[in-house]
C-alpha cells in the first residue's frame, strides 16, 4: 500500500490543522493505522492510531484531549484533526499502516509501510 500525507502547514500557537492520509494500492479497511511525527534531531514518535473499523483509538500522553484521529474507509482516508496547537507540535508527521496487527499500536516496529510525511510548522 502507498501512502500520501497532506495537509502540514504553518500555523500560531493554539491553531488548528487537519492532516489527511491518502492510502492506494491495498484493502485499506485491512490496516491499523497510525500517526507519528519527528522532530528535527529526535526520535519518531508515536501521536495515535486507529484501529481497523475506527472503533479503538489510541493516543500519546502529549496530544491526548488535543488531536482527535479518525478514518474513512470509504475514501482510503486517515486523518488527525489537531487544535490547541504548542510549538512542541512541530515536526514532519508520517502516517503509517499495518497489516499484521502482531505488536503494540504505538510501537513504531508494528508498522509496515509509512508515508512521506507532511511539515507542521507551530509559532510561538
Amino acid at each position: 500500500v502507498q501512502l500520501q500525507a497532506s495537509g502540514g502547514g504553518l500555523v500560531q500557537a493554539g491553531g488548528s490543522l487537519r492532516l489527511s492520509c491518502v492510502a492506494s494500492g491495498g484493502t485499506f479497511s485491512s490496516y491499523y493505522m497510525a500517526w507519528f511525527r519527528q522532530a528535527p534531531g529526535k526520535e519518531r514518535e508515536f501521536v495515535a492510531s486507529i484501529s481497523w473499523t475506527g472503533g479503538s483509538t489510541l493516543y500519546s500522553d502529549s496530544v491526548r484531549g488535543r488531536f482527535t484521529i479518525s478514518r474513512d474507509n470509504g475514501k482510503n482516508t486517515v486523518y488527525v484533526q489537531m487544535s490547541s496547537l504548542k510549538p512542541e507540535d512541530t515536526a514532519v508527521y508520517l502516517c503509517a499502516a499495518d497489516a499484521d496487527g502482531v505488536l503494540p499500536p504505538n510501537d513504531r516496529a508494528r508498522y509496515e509501510y509509512w508515508g512521506q510525511g507532511t511539515q507542521v510548522t507551530v509559532s510561538s
